[in-house]
């Protein structure tokens, strides 16, 4: 019916069919799923973030370690090439993934970044820390640890009962020596790849 303002506008209502209903709305759902699972992932981000920052002695202290390391990583060229100068890595040693983490010592826990390459899984301090060398002489070092993945037995996750969100990671080597990481900034993300890395390299060895 023509319009008495305009002659030539010509409304055509279109009533949805059964098909054109049911694509709108697997479309809301497929997009409610995705908002969800964006939401989610952000929740634990936060939750995981705020436990990184928690797991320090001082939270400002990590905080601003946290700046100063990406600074780092910025002026120095990326994660790779950190990695391979802190641990002499060969040309065909591929970094794969790179996680900021907290390592259990003794002396409480270290923050750095754990290092997930084709042929390791290595640890590097964002800092060097201070020891004695003898003589009364303090000497300072970064604190690394390297496990070759053949030498790697497992890589296995755990939550504290009374804290949940205190998530960790076992790293076992073959010969029973053991190291806890915790305090993730994407814990879930670490744990998939370090286990795929160790199941993929032992299936290849067998």
């Amino acid at each position: 019916m023509a319009t008495e303002a305009n002659p030539y506008a010509m409304p055509s209502p279109v009533q949805p069919s059964a098909s054109r209903t049911e694509t709108v709305k697997n479309a809301l759902s497929r997009w409610g799923r995705r908002v969800g699972e964006a939401t989610r992932k952000a929740e634990d981000l936060s939750r995981n973030t705020w436990q990184h920052l928690r797991t320090a002695p001082s939270i400002r202290e990590a905080a601003v370690g946290r700046i100063a390391q990406g600074t780092k990583i910025l002026a120095e060229g990326g994660h790779d090439r950190i990695f391979r100068q802190a641990f002499s890595a060969p040309p065909d040693e591929q970094l794969r993934k790179s996680y900021a983490c907290y390592l259990s010592t003794s002396a409480g826990p270290v923050m750095g970044i754990l290092y997930l390459s084709t042929a390791r899984v290595a640890f590097c301090s964002d800092n060097p820390l201070s020891y004695e060398a003898g003589g009364g002489r303090t000497e300072w070092s970064y604190y690394k640890v390297a496990i070759p993945l053949h030498r790697l037995r497992s890589a296995s996750p755990s939550a504290s009962k009374q804290r949940p969100a205190e998530k960790f990671i076992q790293l076992m080597s073959m010969d029973r020596h053991e190291f806890w990481l915790m305090g993730f900034v994407n814990y879930d993300s670490a744990v998939k790849h370090l286990q795929e890395a160790l199941s993929g390299f032992h299936h290849l060895q067998a």
